[in-house]
């Protein structure tokens, strides 16, 4: 059976309801927008503290938008709402496709060698993938990269079918913190994400481990990165793509780093991400 991304009703944007994207003053405002991978309180703070940092480095006012779902950033993005964005390496493939000349322009370090986590509850006895068919079992969001997409191919590759050898049909619980919780509170007996996500609630005591844990973790892949609209310069100025880029590689501040799991930012390129779009394509994810 071949997925698709589910029919998503998009957000009403903030710049929407106020009628922005039409003023010449709007025009001198940069939005962005991510992925929401986490709960909404880490989210909402990492808006607000590199919302305050680029607006300094970049000289025009740049405010951050919030978001329900993966679908409706990927699609803020295609309709111009926002011009810079957060994504998976899932939703940047998908972002990159609906327009053309955008660019992967920055990732984190870790994000040439992400990998995703397999977690499984108290009691359940499992050491391998195989060993996860007949359990209950749940994603993050179904346009995930590392909570769906590159588990999905790891479970087929090691001869699971997830929508037929699981206990049911696998849950889908639409960010990563919520994928180990509802393993922890017995919810689902198994489930897949983001190792980012998995090592930081670990490190930061939230995730018990007396009721969840690791199993295995995936090969490296590349996943997260900062992908931009084409015809920046046009619209603030020349030379303000490669500024927006620099100011992203050059953050130092550990508040807004420890927010996005991340040592530094490093360049990144489309390239990087064609794997993805092919392991996609062979899940039927995208055409």
């Amino acid at each position: 059976m071949k997925h698709k991304l589910a029919p998503v009703i998009l957000m009403v944007f903030f710049l929407q309801v106020s009628g922005c994207g039409d003023t010449e003053s709007s025009k001198r405002t940069l939005y962005f927008s991510g992925i929401p991978d986490q709960n909404i309180s880490t989210w909402s703070e990492r808006y607000s503290t590199l919302e305050n940092y680029l607006t300094e480095e970049l000289g025009v006012e740049v405010k951050g938008i919030p978001s329900k779902d993966y679908a409706s950033v990927v699609i803020a993005f295609e309709q111009d709402q926002i011009q810079l964005g957060w994504f998976g390496g899932l939703s940047g493939v998908q972002a990159r496709m609906l327009v053309e000349g955008s660019s992967a322009v920055a990732q984190r370090a870790r994000d040439a060698e992400f990998r995703s986590v397999f977690v499984i509850a108290d009691g359940v006895t499992a050491e391998s993938l195989p060993d996860l068919k007949g359990l209950t079992f749940t994603f993050g969001s179904e346009s995930s990269t590392s909570g769906h997409l590159m588990p999905r191919h790891y479970l087929a590759d090691s001869g699971v079918d997830p929508d037929t050898d699981f206990n049911s049909v696998p849950g889908y619980s639409g960010s990563h913190d919520k994928t180990w919780l509802l393993v922890q509170t017995g919810a689902f007996q198994a489930g897949a994400l983001s190792e980012a996500v998995w090592d930081k609630a670990i490190a930061e005591g939230r995730a018990d481990t007396s009721q969840v844990r690791e199993m295995l973790r995936t090969p490296e892949y590349y996943d997260y990165n900062w992908t931009v609209r084409p015809g920046l310069d046009s619209i603030y100025g020349e030379g303000f793509e490669s500024r927006l880029v620099s100011a992203l590689l050059d953050i130092e501040d550990p508040e807004i780093l420890n927010l996005f799991s991340a040592e530094r930012f490093i360049a990144s390129s489309n390239d990087n991400y064609d794997s993805i779009a092919t392991i996609a394509r062979g899940v039927g994810i995208i055409k």
